[in-house]
């Protein structure tokens, strides 16, 4: 048997060559959604509709989602990376849905980026390029990094990438992560948030999107930083209040901010960050180096591949759900 399987993950699609091709041995047909995702749960539900596998972009993988009759057929969800706060794993286990990731894959590119947005909104690279562009010949002047403390929040892989980086730059590291281990950090001295942003001179996030920490810089946050600081955000948007952050660059409350991740993808034209100044922002690229696209992709198209030849996939986020009666997969044996 050959499933349908259907691809959200626009970086599924642009850097998935031999992913594709990997599905196509196998014997699945791809659809290419249109428009790509992220999905709104209507528009993917009528999407996955004849579909046993989604290669996901983070789509709404809600609870009403699984239970609404046109996904029926569907039996993986293959995440285009490690994010998993789109997905209701509950829900996806009682259907029966196996959700797959590719944790560990994005690790060095995002913290490389982090870096490039750090470097740019700190030595004001794009504004010196605009004046030149505008036919001025000035300089655009921003602030020193290296032997600077960098506050990282969130000590996991990305966290750790990013501090290792910062050896080179002989900074001063300070992290903040209530689920590090009881053995530290290397490199890092774990400190109170409160502690890391009234100390450092860049602030850059790099944890997971939960209930308690949605919007976790916000007003107070922003204004117990240095006047001096950045803020970084290459990890999820809804992490800061971006209401907030806008008024502190608006005041001078902070020196600058580059994001990469917003609350709304795309980011809405009408939203306030598009005109705000010192503000840095990309369309949530950071993963995007070609190299990382290729093999995110592949691993994502064999986790689908594993679960139709009835192997299980090597990175299953609700190992759960293949003991249940309700599996839609069939698995030659549970390992």
């Amino acid at each position: 048997m050959a499933w349908n399987v259907l691809l959200t993950a626009r970086a599924g699609h642009e850097a998935g060559a031999e992913a594709r091709a990997l599905l196509a041995e196998a014997g699945c047909t791809v659809t290419v959604a249109e428009p790509f995702g992220p999905l709104a749960a209507d528009a993917l539900a009528a999407a996955i509709e004849g579909h046993e596998a989604v290669l996901a972009s983070s789509d709404d993988y809600s609870a009403a989602l699984f239970a609404d009759p046109r996904t029926a057929a569907l039996a993986c969800v293959s995440r285009w990376g490690v994010g998993l706060d789109c997905v209701d794993l509950a829900a996806a286990t009682r259907a029966g849905v196996v959700v797959c990731n590719t944790p560990g894959l994005l690790d060095e590119a995002v913290a490389d980026y982090a870096w490039a947005l750090l470097f740019a909104v700190a030595r004001r690279v794009t504004a010196g390029e605009d004046l030149l562009r505008a036919g001025q010949w000035s300089v655009a002047w921003g602030h020193d990094v290296h032997g600077k403390t960098l506050g990282i929040v969130g000590c996991g892989r990305i966290g750790r990438a990013v501090a290792r980086r910062a050896a080179g730059f002989g900074m001063r590291v300070l992290g903040h992560d209530p689920f590090a281990p009881a053995d530290g950090v290397p490199g890092v001295e774990l400190v109170p948030l409160d502690r890391l942003l009234r100390d450092s001179d860049f602030v850059s996030l790099h944890c997971a999107l939960s209930a308690a920490n949605r919007g976790m810089i916000g007003r107070a946050e922003l204004a117990a930083m240095k006047p001096s600081a950045y803020l970084v955000n290459t990890a999820r948007g809804a992490l800061v209040d971006e209401a907030a952050l806008v008024a502190a660059l608006e005041s001078g409350a902070i020196a600058g901010a580059a994001l990469d991740a917003f609350a709304a993808e795309p980011l809405p034209a009408a939203s306030a960050l598009r005109g705000c100044p010192r503000l840095l922002i990309t369309p949530h690229q950071a993963f995007n180096s070609v190299e990382t696209g290729e093999r995110v992709s592949r691993q994502a198209a064999e986790a689908i591949v594993d679960l139709l030849a009835g192997r299980r996939p090597r990175h299953v986020a609700n190992p759960d759900v293949l003991s249940l009666p309700s599996l839609r997969a069939r698995l030659g044996r549970v390992t």
